[in-house]
């Protein structure tokens, strides 16, 4: 049973993005908007502890942020154009009203993934601002030191700077290719908790949970965007297997092997939500393709009756809007499963000048050249593939299936395409 959450600790959850959204609109400062936001909790952590929690806990924090922020622009005796605007909300503070509310967020979240910053920038900064997790939990998440990350997000804010990075909502005719930007930070994020790349952990659930709450926010903020819907129908169905994916060492479990009646039946029906809401919008994009694939996986009750045929067709649509060699590699261990897996060799060798330094790529080959007897290559592949790989579980793991397969007793089936299950 999970702990409950303090009234602090909950509202941090919930007022974090929305307030510093604000505060950046009323400052234009992003510094100025995460300092007096900071110190608006800070103060809430020793009030609210004696005072008790107020009735409107967000109304509570925004004055107390505007305070913070009317302080450090009199100390700073900087941006004296917006103290007059700002003082003039404490003083009559208008209803954050939804639609303003979520315009401010739109263009917080916009503004984290900007063109201008590069992809590692926009992932951290929208962890620290959108999702409000400290320095040190994005350290963590990313398993580098915490002066690493500062530094790192010192210099994503002094790019935004320097390149007069816009926080506001694109306009309408750019909305949607800023939304794809937006949906790419997000589901980076996703991907690299579901399946880590690096650390001894193959899943971080932490970065998962932030990923699905991004996602979901974005629908509420964009509920007319079919790849936005896609997008969390596609994370939401993938991450219900999360708890099903590793056993008790924490090594990786096999699509086939997984206990299906884990699967979180909960996030299947948010997914399947979120995918026909994706199906009633004209645009048929990427994300929505691979939801739709992720949805065949989650109805289906076992392996044997997945309809693979269909899953190697929605990779074609995928091929056909952006052709590249990982989403052809998932299509051959689709082609695999349901052609048998000589045909799904056959294509994936194709691929060997494309993907000879992605480690999917060796373990696929691999898991294929066993279940074709051909032990001694798989060995071969086996190696290549841990030779390429970072996370200390699914080197494990693989370790483990080369030395079945050294021994002659490889156990079970092998998975085809670890890691895009």
């Amino acid at each position: 049973m999970p702990a409950r959450l303090s009234p602090v600790d909950h509202a941090h959850r919930t007022e974090w993005a929305p307030l510093v959204a604000t505060l950046l609109r009323e400052t234009r400062s992003l510094q100025l908007a995460e300092d007096s936001v900071s110190e608006a909790f800070v103060e809430a952590s020793v009030r609210w502890r004696t005072d008790g929690p107020p009735q409107r806990p967000g109304a509570w924090l925004l004055t107390t942020a505007r305070r913070k922020a009317i302080d450090q622009i009199r100390r700073q005796r900087r941006f004296d154009d917006r103290l007059p605007q700002l003082a003039a909300e404490l003083e009559d503070p208008p209803e954050r009203g939804r639609e303003r509310l979520g315009d401010d967020q739109l263009a917080l979240i916009a503004g984290c993934a900007h063109p201008a910053l590069d992809a590692e920038a926009q992932v951290a900064l929208t962890l620290r601002y959108v999702c409000g997790l400290t320095t040190e939990q994005i350290a963590r998440s990313f398993m580098v030191p915490n002066e690493t990350m500062k530094k790192r997000l010192t210099r994503a804010k002094a790019k935004i700077s320097a390149a007069g990075v816009p926080f506001t909502v694109p306009e309408h005719d750019r909305l949607p290719e800023r939304l794809t930007a937006v949906c790419g930070v997000v589901y980076a994020v996703f991907n690299e908790g579901y399946a880590s790349s690096v650390g001894p952990e193959l899943v971080r659930g932490s970065l998962c949970d932030e990923a699905i709450w991004l996602c979901e926010l974005l629908c509420d903020l964009a509920p007319d965007d079919g790849e936005v819907h896609g997008l969390a129908g596609l994370i939401l169905l993938t991450d219900s297997r999360r708890w099903a994916r590793t056993d008790a060492d924490g090594l990786p479990v096999l699509l086939e092997d997984q206990d299906r009646s884990t699967w979180d039946t909960s996030k299947i029906e948010r997914g399947l939500r979120h995918l026909s809401n994706s199906a009633s919008c004209d645009r048929i994009g990427p994300y929505r393709l691979m939801g739709s694939i992720a949805g065949l996986h989650a109805r289906s009750p076992s392996v044997d009756e997945t309809p693979f045929a269909r899953i190697a067709g929605l990779y074609g649509a995928l091929i056909g809007l952006h052709d590249s060699p990982v989403l052809r590699l998932n299509q051959a261990a689709a082609l695999a499963w349901s052609e048998g897996p000589a045909t799904g060799l056959a294509l994936i060798d194709e691929l060997a000048d494309q993907l000879d330094d992605y480690s999917y790529f060796h373990s696929s080959r691999a898991a294929l050249l066993a279940k074709l007897d051909r032990g001694d290559e798989a060995v071969i592949a086996y190696d290549r593939s841990i030779a390429l790989t970072r996370n200390e579980a699914e080197i494990r793991w693989m370790t483990r299936q080369r030395c079945a397969l050294s021994d002659g007793h490889l156990d079970g089936p092998s998975q085809i395409g670890l890691g895009h299950e």
